[in-house]
């Protein structure tokens, strides 16, 4: 896993095989990021990362500027990556000073009990999952996303949530789809 631009551009953090984690391809991950420069400036934005998992996208906002990032993963090992990885940016394995929260916990619970906005989330749950599809409905409705802020959802090809009244786009690069959705409902929805 790479970081592919920004502060702690071209950073590795190299995954162990045990992992049940399918962290975002560089490809994907590319290939989001730059359609995202036209919603939203991640420099000095607060983010929260969903479904972490190797916590690779919330490596990647650090690196991109943002002022603060929570990455809420529930798996103990994974979680314990995204500590590690976060030490390892610091170097030396000194006490964290990146401005970044890692939380061990259940998103759903995270989602009902967090009172704070963001500029920019990020989800990517399991494509198996059995409520991914209430997802973009549970974090809008929650009002996590700050007036004029984006959401990204990472799911598999089965869904469509373009009829979403917050949905904007949709991008595919391979197996990996992105719905992107913005605080504001559309003009027609």
């Amino acid at each position: 896993m790479r970081i592919i631009t920004g502060k702690y551009k071209g950073r590795h953090f190299d995954i162990p095989r045990s992992f049940k984690a399918r962290p975002t391809t560089d490809f994907a991950k590319e290939n989001i990021f730059n359609v995202l420069t036209q919603y939203v400036d991640l420099d000095e934005a607060t983010a929260l990362d969903l479904f972490s998992g190797t916590g690779s996208i919330s490596l990647e906002l650090l690196s991109r500027g943002c002022q603060q990032v929570i990455s809420v993963e529930m798996d103990r090992d994974h979680h314990r990556f995204i500590c590690d990885c976060l030490k390892k940016l610091t170097g030396n394995g000194k006490e964290q000073t990146v401005p970044c929260i890692p939380i061990r916990a259940d998103v759903f619970r995270f989602i009902k009990s967090c009172h704070q906005q963001f500029d920019f989330i990020f989800a990517d749950p399991p494509y198996a999952l059995k409520e991914l599809a209430t997802i973009p409905d549970l974090i809008l409705e929650k009002g996590l996303l700050k007036e004029g802020g984006i959401f990204v959802f990472e799911h598999g090809k089965d869904h469509d949530f373009s009829a979403h009244p917050h949905f904007v786009e949709h991008r595919s690069y391979g197996s990996v789809n992105f719905s992107i959705f913005t605080s504001t409902e559309k003009a027609d929805a």
